[in-house]
């Protein structure tokens, strides 16, 4: 078990976002979170990578106890946050927003380690290297996104946090962009994916969690889920889906 969430409770000032929240992420999987605006999702994701700190419960990184680490050292553990609205940085060249990904390993990796990774990069996402000295903010969404995400595998992360990657985007961005989060798994990449396109998240991913007003109420197979009458009336529409 690469990550292990058990009974985590978070709050905003008194208010109680997370409610005994208990969840797992195996190596090698997506795992898909999916809720409607303001089940909690994006707190979760804050949680774990120590944005925001837990009042109670456990979190758990390849057996260590990291409820109370700092973001930094979260980062440095292996756990690498993409955040919702990509949050790019608009005046730095896109290269110098991957260098910006490396950050925490620059110094014990080396320039070189670091500037093959940003080559793989590269071959990962093609229009990045066409727009390698553009600024960031001059990019298009879809371009933002991939950039974001980028960034965020430039850290070598052994789990990749993916919080609302289709939001704003066009449907036909949205396809490949979820093609391709399905290659990073086929290279060995597990990912904890907030989405609220459940029907594309389901369709995508190992194993799923249906996150409603901070507590869990529906977990198992991804693809069960998507054919679960309950999953189908809350987020599809109530409609079933073709085969």
């Amino acid at each position: 078990m690469l990550l292990q969430i058990d009974r985590i409770n978070t709050y905003y000032g008194h208010i109680q976002a997370l409610k005994e929240v208990t969840l797992h992420v195996n190596p090698g999987e997506i795992v898909a979170l999916v809720g409607a605006n303001g089940a909690g999702k994006t707190t979760l994701l804050h949680t774990i990578s120590g944005l925001l700190r837990a009042r109670s419960g456990r979190i758990l990184f390849q057996g260590q106890d990291i409820t109370k680490a700092r973001a930094a050292a979260i980062v440095r553990a292996g756990i690498s946050h993409v955040p919702e609205h990509r949050q790019v940085f608009g005046t730095l060249s896109v290269y110098d927003n991957l260098l910006l990904g490396a950050y925490q390993r620059y110094r014990r990796d080396g320039r070189k380690a670091v500037q093959r990774d940003i080559e793989e990069i590269f071959d990962l996402f093609p229009r990045l290297r066409e727009r390698k000295k553009q600024m960031a903010g001059t990019l298009s969404g879809g371009e933002q996104q991939m950039l974001a995400i980028g960034r965020g595998l430039m850290a070598r992360p052994k789990l990749l946090l993916l919080d609302e990657p289709s939001l704003g985007l066009a449907p036909l961005i949205v396809r490949d962009l979820f093609q391709l989060i399905a290659s990073l798994r086929d290279r060995g990449q597990t990912v904890l994916l907030v989405e609220q396109n459940a029907r594309a998240a389901l369709k995508l991913a190992d194993r799923a969690y249906i996150l409603e007003t901070g507590r869990i109420v529906l977990e198992g197979n991804a693809h069960e889920l998507l054919e679960d009458p309950r999953v189908q009336a809350a987020y599809l529409g109530g409609h079933a889906l073709a085969a």
